[in-house]
């Protein structure tokens, strides 16, 4: 008995001990994560507000909360993407050698539009491609004159045809594309079609099935469920691009989807600008297509095939600026800051997602306090909800300042556009969001043009005067619960 007592008492003195014991180490192993995970904090964070509120997190909720900012605080989207540098470094190297006419290092800016030379020059300094001069562009409105133009031109194609887009449903319109590049494969044309991954899963089945029984060759851009690629669910390919013979290309914000015939009357009507391009700057559209075309399948398009000497076709100086989180800084918020503080007189804006970032919220105010009338076109409805009480949480930060946002009603508009005082346009994929500005691959124009300003001017100001004028009293006498709402949507904000 005395035995058993001894050894009862001795394991009871041991799980003692080691109970103690274990506390010091869960003691010592959060002071050791809360180190790191402050350290990480100050040395990374560069927004003193997000900072000071990663840390007082981390102190204040031990072992969870280091663990929380590992998860959710390190930005492994930026890591992630810059990666991918190196591979499109390495292609833009093996491209170099092929037999191209190269771009002028310097271009005289036409005396009609000159006085946007700033803007031209803070571009320079955000990516390496050139103004080009003697480009045509030519708006095509939502898909009911976009597809037929596109089609046209894939039926026309003799050597090749480049398609990537993010959304590539299987519905009517997409098999009217599966079709006619179905035609030119069997025609013996060249046909590349890089689809994003997650914009592949919009329609079931998907359209792989159809492209494969086809024989067109396909691939996906950075496939985004399996669990190794978790983080690269938000490094999503925004662009859309169609590229015929290396000569005319296509570009704007139309995915492939039978919701963009809207005079088809759909079950979900959008309606949406897109834009046909000729000229050199097509050489642009290319380029880009290529290289997330190398990346995803390692193979290299750098022949006469794909990359044709270009002549003049118009009268736009053009300049592809190509977006996305591998980018070692940001082209396009840089391009919207420089126009925003250029502009004299106008600028006119539409964008179906508007959650600009607090730099942008003060160009646009400054802006319009310097007496620029300032025209925001969004849908009065939109598809995510979500994101548009984000949206409006913030609207009252630039309404205070002389800012005017006008709501389209009916059809949901996913029309993006940028104009400024009429001469210089900024067109192609990108919304007023975090997304589209700082996870999401891009590509728009910037052209410098009167005819094609003024004549998206007309089309923007038809639009606007259809629309709702949102005033700031209005946004100020939302319900309380619409309030609270609106504001804790916003703080999702930089991942909505």
């Amino acid at each position: 008995m005395e035995g058993n007592e001894y050894a009862c008492g001795t394991r009871m003195e041991w799980h003692v001990k080691l109970g103690e014991w274990w506390q010091f180490v869960a003691a010592g192993l959060s002071l050791l994560m809360a180190l790191l995970a402050v350290g990480h904090v100050l040395i990374n964070k560069r927004d003193s507000r997000a900072a000071a509120g990663w840390v007082g997190f981390i102190w204040f909720v031990p072992l969870v909360g280091p663990l929380v900012y590992g998860i959710f605080g390190v930005n492994r989207i930026r890591r992630r993407a810059l990666s991918l540098r190196t591979q499109r470094e390495h292609y833009r190297a093996q491209l170099a050698h092929v037999a191209r006419e190269p771009e002028p290092e310097g271009i005289t800016m036409p005396s009609e539009v000159g006085e946007f030379a700033a803007i031209a020059g803070v571009i320079n300094q955000t990516q390496s491609r050139n103004l080009t001069k003697g480009n045509r562009v030519q708006p095509l409105l939502d898909g009911d004159e976009a597809y037929p133009a596109m089609l046209e031109a894939i039926g026309r194609a003799q050597r090749s045809i480049a398609l990537s887009t993010y959304i590539f449903d299987r519905d009517e319109a997409g098999e009217l594309f599966v079709n006619a590049l179905a035609a030119a494969v069997r025609r013996g044309v060249q046909v590349r079609v890089l689809i994003d991954a997650t914009g592949t899963r919009y329609s079931w089945p998907s359209v792989l099935g159809l492209l494969k029984e086809a024989g067109i060759p396909y691939a996906r851009f950075l496939p985004a469920f399996p669990l190794w690629r978790l983080f690269s669910i938000n490094l999503r390919n925004h662009r859309k691009l169609l590229i015929i013979d290396g000569e005319v290309g296509f570009t704007g914000g139309i995915n492939i989807r039978a919701g963009h015939l809207v005079a088809r009357q759909p079950s979900h009507p959008v309606k949406d600008l897109h834009f046909r391009v000729e000229g050199p700057v097509v050489g642009h559209l290319q380029e880009v297509f290529a290289e997330d075309w190398h990346f995803t399948t390692r193979e290299l398009l750098a022949s006469e095939t794909w990359f044709p000497p270009l002549s003049g076709e118009g009268s736009v100086v053009a300049r592809g600026i190509a977006d996305g989180p591998d980018e070692e800084i940001d082209p396009l918020r840089w391009a919207i800051l420089a126009a925003l503080s250029t502009a004299r007189n106008s600028v006119c804006i539409a964008t179906p997602y508007f959650l600009p970032d607090a730099p942008i919220i003060s160009a646009l105010n400054l802006a319009a306090m310097r007496g620029v009338v300032i025209d925001i076109v969004l849908p009065e409805r939109s598809n995510l909800p979500f994101v548009h009480w984000a949206s409006r949480a913030l609207w009252w930060q630039v309404l205070e300042r002389g800012c005017r946002i006008w709501l389209t009603p009916g059809v949901f508009d996913h029309s993006k556009i940028m104009i400024v005082d009429g001469r210089w346009t900024l067109l192609g994929s990108a919304n007023w969001d975090p997304r589209s500005l700082r996870l999401n691959f891009e590509f728009n124009v910037e052209c410098y043009d009167r005819n094609l300003a003024e004549q998206l001017e007309r089309w923007f100001r038809s639009k606007r005067d259809r629309s709702r004028r949102v005033t700031l009293e209005e946004v100020d006498s939302r319900s309380i619960p619409a309030k609270l709402r609106d504001g804790a949507a916003r703080l999702f904000s930089p991942y909505l």
